[in-house]
Parts: C-alpha cells; structure tokens; sequence
C-alpha cells in the first residue's frame, strides 16, 4: 500500500475513535455528529503539516524612546500613554510582567509616565498620606 493510502486510513481511524470517545462522554445529536466528524478530520489532517513560522514583533517604538516625560508609548502599538497597564489590559489582554517579558523589558521599567508619577506623588504627599495620624 502507498503511504498516502496509510496515512488517510490511519486519519480515518484516528478521527473515529476520538468522535466515539466524544460521543460516549458527551450529549450529542444526531445531526451534529456529521459535524463533529468533519470537524476532528480537518483538525487532525492540519496536524503535521507545514506550520508557519510566527513573526517576531517589532516594537512600534525603540524601547529607549519609550520613555518621555508627559507619555510613555506602548510598543504593541505606539499609543502615546500616561498609564500603560489599563491599556494593556484592556486592549491586549496582557499584565504588566507579561507585557516586559515579552519585549524583554527590566523589571523596574515604568507603567506609568515619569511626570505623572512625580505629580501622584506630590498630591499623596499634600494631603498626608503615608503618614501616621496623630490620636486625639
């Protein structure tokens, strides 16, 4: 027998174990099963295939020039940000320490914008928090 012949009916017996096991555990009616078998064949014919390789992103960004005073842009997509983790969350899905695991950021790299930290900072400072009450 050729290899193809092999192959398709090792697919096919491949396909009908998986969909019996399916079907053995699961709920599943009449006029689905043609589905599911077509489904579990396509899934398990792309298996071993030719995969494409996944590019690697470049940042929008050099990673250096991320950094301004009033901004910090992400580099998924070079949005101009004064708070980055929120963005991230949001629109990618994505933590901070992912976010700087992926672009291979250190871990003191800022989520939010030098100015406007030092501006939080101030504002908590004036109004005293941080600070021990002092009991009447």
């Amino acid at each position: 027998m050729p290899d193809a012949t092999i192959q398709a009916e090792s697919l096919m017996a491949l396909t009908a174990d998986i969909v019996s096991a399916h079907v053995s555990n699961n709920t599943v009616t009449v006029g689905d099963i043609p589905l599911l078998i077509r489904n579990v064949h396509q899934a398990l014919n792309g298996l071993g295939g030719e995969t494409e390789k996944v590019a690697q992103q470049e940042p929008a960004v050099s990673i250096r020039s991320s950094i301004k005073g009033e901004y910090i842009v992400c580099l998924e997509d070079g949005k101009r940000l004064k708070m980055l983790k929120r963005h991230l969350m949001t629109h990618y899905q994505m933590t901070p320490e992912q976010y700087r695991a992926k672009w291979k950021l250190p871990a003191d790299y800022p989520m939010v914008a030098p100015n406007y930290a030092e501006q939080r900072r101030a504002l908590a400072k004036k109004i005293g928090l941080g600070t021990q009450r002092r009991r009447s």
